[in-house]
This record gives C-alpha cells, sequence and structure tokens, in this order.
C-alpha cells in the first residue's frame, strides 16, 4: 500500500509521498514514488503515484523517455503547454500502460490499477494540482477540495480535514502532513518511513526544498510523540461521559 498527499497553498504546492511496497507481510521494500521534472524558470512538475508497482514504474519511465526524446512530434512533459495538457498526456500515458498489461482491457479493478497526483507550474499558468484514475479521468483541486489523498488515505485524512489553511507556511504544511503520515503508518504496516517531500513555491517555476525524512528523524520523533500525548491531553480534557443508574 501507499500514502501520498498533494496539497495546495497560497505559497505554492507541498508533495509527500512514503516509500514502502509489499507483496506480504515478509516481502517489503523501498521504492521512491515522487518524481520531478523541471526546466528551470519555464516549468516545474511532480508526480506521485499509488497502485501496482510495475504500473507506476512504466508510466515514469516513459513520460522519462518522451521528455528526452528529440522528436518533435514525441508529447513531453517538458513541451505541454500547460498543467491541464500534462494533467492529459499523462492520464492517456497510464490508460496506455494499464491497457497493454491488463489480458480483458483497461479496468478501474484490475491488478495493474494506478492512482497519481500531479502538480506543478508552467510559465504563463498558476500553479495547479490534479488527481488522476486509472480510468484515464481526473480532477483538478479547487478552493473546496484543496489536497488529494491516494493509497491509504482513510487513517491520515481527519487531521488533514480539520487543521489545513490556504495561507499556512511550508513549515506548518509540513507539520501537519508529518502528523498525518505519522498516524497513517501507526495504523497501517503497509505504510512507512522514509517520506519523501517537495515545497514548490508558486512562480519560482523550479525545482523547490525536497527531501526525505526517516523514520529515526529527531523532528519528526517529537511530532510523533508530542502529537500522542496531545491527543490524551485533549480526551482528557472533554467533559466526562454520565451513565445513567444500573438497571
Amino acid at each position: 500500500m501507499t500514502y501520498c498527499v498533494g496539497m495546495m497553498l497560497k505559497q505554492g504546492l507541498v508533495f509527500m509521498s512514503d516509500t514502502r511496497t509489499n507483496a506480504g507481510l515478509d516481502n517489503i521494500s523501498t521504492f521512491r514514488k515522487m518524481a520531478i521534472w523541471e526546466a528551470p524558470g519555464e516549468r516545474s512538475i511532480t508526480l506521485m503515484s499509488a497502485g501496482n508497482l510495475a504500473t507506476t514504474q512504466a508510466v515514469v519511465s516513459l513520460l522519462d523517455e518522451r521528455s528526452k526524446s528529440q522528436e518533435e512530434r514525441a508529447p513531453s512533459l517538458l513541451a505541454v503547454p500547460s498543467m491541464f495538457q500534462a494533467a492529459r498526456m499523462v492520464a492517456e500515458v497510464l490508460r496506455e500502460v494499464i491497457e497493454q498489461h491488463a489480458d480483458t482491457g483497461q479496468r478501474a479493478d484490475s491488478t495493474f490499477n494506478a492512482t497519481l497526483i500531479l502538480g506543478g507550474q508552467i510559465k504563463g499558468g498558476p500553479h495547479r494540482l490534479f488527481l488522476i484514475y486509472p480510468e484515464g479521468n481526473f480532477i483538478e483541486a479547487a478552493e473546496d477540495t484543496p489536497f488529494f489523498q491516494i493509497g491509504e488515505t482513510k487513517y491520515g485524512r481527519p487531521i488533514l480535514v480539520r487543521a489545513y489553511e490556504p495561507d499556512m507556511s511550508f513549515e506548518a504544511a509540513m507539520k501537519l502532513l508529518l502528523v498525518s503520515f505519522d498516524s497513517t503508518l501507526k495504523a497501517n504496516l503497509t505504510v512507512g518511513a522514509p517520506f519523501d517531500f517537495h515545497c514548490y513555491d508558486a512562480d519560482s517555476l523550479k525545482t523547490g526544498r525536497t527531501g526525505r525524512v526517516a523514520s529515526d528523524d529527531a523532528y519528526f520523533q517529537k511530532v510523533s510523540e508530542g502529537w500522542g500525548e496531545a491527543l490524551r491531553d485533549a480526551l482528557d480534557m472533554l467533559p466526562e461521559f454520565t451513565l445513567g443508574p444500573t438497571p
């Protein structure tokens, strides 16, 4: 399983992805699930993936090859004129890969399915964020839906819904995402550190601050322990529930 989050802020975009993949409890590996393409001063595009590893790696490899191709007609993330066109192109590549692998054609419930988060900015347009489904269709983040999750989403969603603010800083967003990821990995063993992140500054048109947070990272340990203590303290502060008399 996987957990990835892409978040829209007034300041830019924040991406975070875990790195655990598994084919059973005794076959756990670490793979990067985030890819970045850039042409400094012209565009920066980030892709995160969840689903069948062979499918997602094939999608990233095809996008890489086409970005390096010298053929003018070859569709490339480094050549599309807008983020909308980038989302269309990635969706087409995803559908193409799934159709090639599935015996009976593309199906949403196929073992070869995958879901993607695509975000970034191309010169002349705003920074944008998209969620791409295995069927090849996609939706865009907006004011009412300012972040997307893929993979094991349910455990880390409550804190995002309650604490997200569009004008929060990158530092505050990173803290929020680490709490969300900590809640997820504690509830599901198929999600695990290290976590890759990318903070893209709006209108910079280049790769922003990137890094990897390991499970033994000192700050992450403080966030994990502090969040647990804060939850216990908050529970103690709530009014006591009163039971009626024993029947």
